[in-house]
């Protein structure tokens, strides 16, 4: 039975190497369980869902006091999009209406991420008022990423918690982290301590969100450290690729440079 009267703390938006990130999901897990403040975190990498499936093994096989999501950010029409306790990879760049359905149909939550921000990664609020008012439930998001600690999300803050407010959409917070030092900045609190009652606080609308805004310096030296990141991949694939060795850039994870790349399984590190 749920321990309801405990209340947990997620961050259900993080990056890995796997996308754009700069650290590997092993390092992120380990990182998270080892400082006890997050009960459930979802990896949400961009278009891809390897990392998070490796990760919630690994976390798994180490017996970690963490229950990890598998998620993805999708890139679509309107705007980028959390899938989260989703079965398989959700195809980018469709309608945003027709991904949420799609998330829905894997068996998962569609979370709008850093919205209503006048910028064409962010789902407009003329888009989910639209959604919000269509017959189809398939078609409606589960919640709207209230709280999101980068550029993107600071100064909509406010306007992004009304809109939750006024349209019943569950409020969650995220950090949106592409560096290990940022993962928990942001955070969603819920009754209960595991990724089931967070799903279910998710859907009944009792969560919170929580956290700090970052500073725009610091988010200067993550990008800096993102393109050095992209030119090693490049390297790294184009390497793989002369030498015909199956292998390519790190995704971050056992097996991680295979091509394709596959989680290997805990007795291989």
């Amino acid at each position: 039975m749920a321990d309801t009267d405990r209340t947990g703390r997620a961050d259900l938006h993080i990056h890995t190497v796997a996308s754009d990130g700069l650290a590997d999901v092993v390092a992120i897990i380990e990182d998270a369980a080892r400082r006890g403040d997050l009960d459930v975190i979802a990896i949400t990498d961009h278009e891809r869902i390897d990392a998070a499936l490796a990760g919630r093994a690994i976390a798994q096989d180490r017996g970690l006091a963490l229950d990890v999501v598998v998620g993805e950010e999708v890139t679509t029409l309107g705007g980028h999009l959390l899938g989260l306790f989703i079965d398989r990879r959700i195809q980018p760049y469709r309608t945003l209406g027709r991904t949420i359905a799609d998330i829905h149909e894997a068996g998962g939550i569609a979370i709008p991420a850093h919205p209503l921000v006048p910028y064409p990664l962010c789902a407009q609020g003329w888009v989910l008022r639209r959604l919000l008012d269509d017959p189809d439930d398939a078609v409606r998001p589960d919640g709207l990423e209230t709280f999101n600690p980068t550029a993107l999300g600071r100064p909509w803050h406010d306007r992004a918690v009304r809109f939750a407010d006024d349209h019943g959409l569950a409020r969650l917070g995220n950090s949106d982290a592409h560096a290990l030092h940022a993962v928990g900045a942001g955070w969603t609190t819920f009754p209960g301590s595991t990724a089931a009652d967070l799903r279910t606080a998710i859907e009944t609308r009792t969560t919170d969100h929580g956290g700090s805004f970052h500073g725009t310096v610091g988010q200067f030296g993550v990008f800096g450290q993102q393109v050095r990141k992209r030119a090693i991949d490049a390297r790294d694939e184009v390497s793989g690729r002369i030498r015909r060795s199956g292998t390519g850039r790190d995704h971050g994870y056992p097996g991680g440079r295979a091509r394709p790349p596959r989680y290997d399984g805990p007795e291989r590190t």
